[in-house]
């Protein structure tokens, strides 16, 4: 009997292992699929945000109610797939998530003007913020 109770612990064992080992696969699988949506996303967000870039523009320079609206539906479509845009105004200059065109006499390292938006997809950066920067006088 001593045997037997033996090899049913040890049954107990391997199955509850099997079982930990079946969800983990479930995860991985789940996770990988996110993942793959997520690149198919990234390849046609990278395509469309020039033109994003282009509408945002247009709305820097043109008054009109309706560029206004149709750049805040995009925006809440974007957020919808996971894509935030970049914060820079008035923030400090961050090279993750930056990158400097122009610098200017202002506050040393704080960004003073967008020169194009940047946008990240679940945190991770699409396209970095072309900003410029402040520079202290020499």
């Amino acid at each position: 009997t001593e045997d037997l109770e033996k090899r049913i612990a040890d049954l107990e064992d391997q199955l509850k292992r099997a079982v930990a080992d079946y969800r983990n696969l479930e995860k991985r699988a789940e996770e990988e699929k996110r993942e793959t949506v997520n690149f198919a996303n990234k390849k046609l967000l990278l395509q469309l945000l020039p033109a994003f870039d282009t509408l945002l523009l247009a709305e820097k320079h043109v008054q009109d109610e309706g560029l206004k609206l149709s750049v805040k539906k995009v925006l809440e479509v974007l957020k919808d797939a996971g894509v935030q845009r970049i914060e820079t105004e008035g923030q400090d200059f961050n090279p993750e998530l930056m990158e400097c065109v122009d610098t200017e006499t202002g506050e040393d390292n704080k960004v003073i003007s967008e020169i194009r938006a940047g946008f990240a997809l679940f945190g991770k950066v699409l396209q970095p913020a072309q900003v410029k920067v402040g520079k202290k006088e020499l």
